[in-house]
Formats: structure tokens, sequence, C-alpha cells
């Protein structure tokens, strides 16, 4: 019989991190049955149909709200936000697509592949990755295509998300345009697709590969990543390899990646057709409960903005002064500006933004609030970026429920 590990061994275990730093481990005796939260709470109501979820923690992850447990999906409570600009990477997101995700990686014999329209096919380790040249830091926005989709209404399929499938982190690697000219393009490329170590349950299920166009795989900011925060990424989050898209949404941000391909002509797989297209039109957006008639592959998230310092059903003195603040983002123009509502929208006044972490990152703001009545106050908050773009005051619908990023309410109680 086997001997029953120890406390400490097990600890280590859900840690993931071996001593030696050689592998990241998530220990199949543990599988992916998560933790329920120790503490106040252990569900949660989300503000919308069927909202009941529990708080679990995974290993590597402080309790997060469930989505579904086989593959691990993860929302981040949304108070985090609240905490700082930069999500930690206990709390930060997680979002599969199929069960068979790894639980065990040896770094030290991984290899990323690259290869297809290339004069050089490669094979990298880690170590031979890290030595192509110095590394690059950005601070970015992962969001889920479909955060928010459990406020759509009519009601859509998928994930019934909150706004917590979404997180702020610095992220340490190296351009994809590094890696790329090491094996060396091959006039006529026009695309390069991304697969990662996860795969489908089933033989004929459809592999999770993605793709971009050529000019925007050599821009020289989508980076492959190794670390996050300052530490190596949670098995989770991608261990040991991620690509990082900035301003793109998560579904290009390709976990555990190992294979890397240079394509002559289009990537037609599942996931970039049919999967993941959105209405052919400037909003993204069609009549509720119609169906668009032509889609483009999702991109560039739009312009976002939330108060993260009250919660709804909050509680403020009457006459006492307040500071309401909040993060804003967008898919990479960078936010000019900040308008901040206490009374449903009807008025506006300027927000004052804080530090700018760069044009992909959360951008903070604040503005003081001294409510002089008593009872409920509508606040609102609505984000403009540099090139124009403005928070919509309506929600824009469509089927798949992506992108939503309307002005939200948060309703307080001035006692």
């Amino acid at each position: 019989m086997a001997r029953k590990p120890t406390r400490g061994e097990i600890d280590q275990r859900r840690r993931g991190v071996l001593k030696g730093g050689a592998a990241l481990t998530l220990h199949a005796s543990l599988g992916f049955t998560a933790t329920r939260a120790f503490g106040a709470a252990t569900t949660t109501e989300m503000p919308f149909e069927n909202g009941h979820r529990e708080l679990v923690a995974f290993p590597q992850k402080r309790p997060l709200i469930l989505l579904t447990n086989r593959p691990p999906q993860l929302e981040t409570p949304f108070e985090v936000f609240g905490e700082n600009v930069i999500t930690p990477n206990d709390a930060f997101f997680v979002r599969y697509h199929w069960s068979g995700i790894p639980t065990s990686i040896d770094a030290s014999t991984f290899r990323l592949k690259i290869d297809g329209h290339v004069s050089r096919p490669v094979s990298l380790s880690l170590q031979e990755l890290r030595r192509l040249g110095d590394p690059v830091e950005i601070v970015a926005v992962n969001q889920c295509s479909g955060n928010g989709r459990g406020y759509f209404s009519p009601r859509v399929n998928g994930g019934q998300l909150g706004n917590g499938a979404m997180g702020n982190a610095r992220w340490t690697g190296i351009p994809l345009k590094t890696v790329l000219e090491k094996a060396g393009i091959k006039t006529g490329a026009v695309q390069v697709s991304f697969d990662g170590l996860d795969r489908p349950p089933l033989e004929n299920g459809p592999d999770f590969v993605k793709a971009l166009s050529m000019d925007h795989a050599m821009d020289g900011e989508v980076m492959l990543a190794w670390a996050m925060n300052g530490k190596d990424l949670p098995m989770l989050n991608g261990y040991p390899l991620r690509l990082v898209v900035p301003g793109h949404y998560g579904t290009y941000w390709v976990k555990h990646l190992s294979h890397i391909e240079v394509l002559d002509k289009p990537f037609e797989g599942f996931w970039m057709n049919p999967a993941y297209r959105i209405p052919a039109n400037d909003c993204a957006c069609v009549a509720p409960g119609t169906a668009p008639t032509s889609t483009v592959p999702i991109g560039r998230f739009n312009v976002r903005s939330f108060i993260t310092s009250h919660m709804p059903g909050s509680f403020i003195r009457s006459g006492q002064p307040a500071v309401v603040k909040g993060i804003a983002f967008d898919g990479g123009q960078g936010i000019a500006d900040v308008a901040f509502s206490e009374d449903g929208g009807a008025t506006w006044r300027p927000a004052e933004l804080g530090k700018d972490l760069g044009r992909y990152s959360f951008r903070e703001w604040s503005i003081a609030f001294r409510p002089q009545r008593k009872g409920e106050f509508d606040l609102r908050v609505r984000a403009r970026t540099r090139s124009g773009e403005i928070q919509p005051l309506t929600a824009s619908w469509n089927p798949a429920g992506y992108m939503r990023n309307v002005v939200e309410s948060t309703r307080v109680l001035v006692v």
C-alpha cells in the first residue's frame, strides 16, 4: 500500500513548485477536485439568473468563483480588483476549453517547436528560449471574450460569467518576433498558429489552436511569457510558457504553448471559424434574438471601466467625504479620461486618472464623493479612449455574449 503523504508534502504539491525548479506539478492524487473555501463565505450569489456559485481553492489559487470543475473555469471575486491595479497570481481567473489539461510539466524536458513555412525548423528548450535575447516586460490585461456574459438580456448560451473573467499582470518573456526570426520566415507566409499542451478528452474533438496574421505576430509586442508578476506562471495560467497578445481577448493567449506553425494560407481550425466570431459591424452587435448575416474573428478589447472601491449595496455616510475608485482599460489606444456620475448618468464630472502603467494595463481613477442626502445612489463611470471610443449607455447584444462594455451601475446606500 502506498504511503500516505504528509501534510507538508501535500502543501508542496499544491504549491506546484518542486525545489529544484525543474518541474511544476498539480499532483494527480489531488486531481482538480477543488477545496471549498473555509471562513465566513463558501458561496456567492451573482446578480443574474442561476447565479449561485461556490468559492473553491484550486492548487496555487485562493478561493475563486467556480463555474466548472472539468475543465477548470474560475472567476476572480470582483472585490479583488479593488486591492491593487495588478491582479495577484493566486487570484487570476482561469479559463480552459477542454478537460484534458496538463497536471505535471517537467521544465527540463519541455520543448517549444517552431516549424511550417520556415527556413530552419527549431525545437527550443526554456533555457535556449531565454538566451535568444534580453527579456522584456509588459503590463497587460487578459480578459475572457465572455466576461460579463451572465448580464446579457436576452440570456445567451455559454458560461454565465460575472465581470471577474479578467486580470492585469506584469508579463515577462521574449517577443514572438525574435523566435520567428530564429526559424527564418519564408516568403509567402500569411499567418502563424499556436497550440498548447491541453487536449480534448476525445480524439475527434477539435484541438484548441489559434492563429494571428503574420503582421500581428511580428509586431514586436506579442510575446512568449514565462513569468507573471515576477514569478513562474501558475500551472492553471499556462506554465511554463504562454502566448501574450496585448489588447486582444484571452482566446488568443494560448496556455502551455508548445507548437508554433508558420502558415502560407489562412488557418481555418474550429476555434477560429466558426468559434469566437462576432458580427461584422462597428458595434459587434445585432438585434436581440437575431443572428448576424456575416461574422469576423473577435479581436481587440473595446473600452471598459468599473467602480472597484464600493460594491453594490455598500453603505456610505451622508455628509462625510468618501473617495470612489476604479479601473478602466481598452485594446491599446489608452484611456484619455473617465467621467463619474452619482445620479444614474444624468450628470457627469471628470475623475482623476492614476499612474499610467502602459496602454494595455488597467488605468486607475478616483474621485471625491460627498453625498448630502440619505437614500440610494446610482453610481456610474464611463471611460473614453485616446482615439475617441466611449462606452455605450445601452448594452449591445450578440448571440455569443461577447464584448460586453456597457456603462455599469453600482447602487450604494447613503445613511
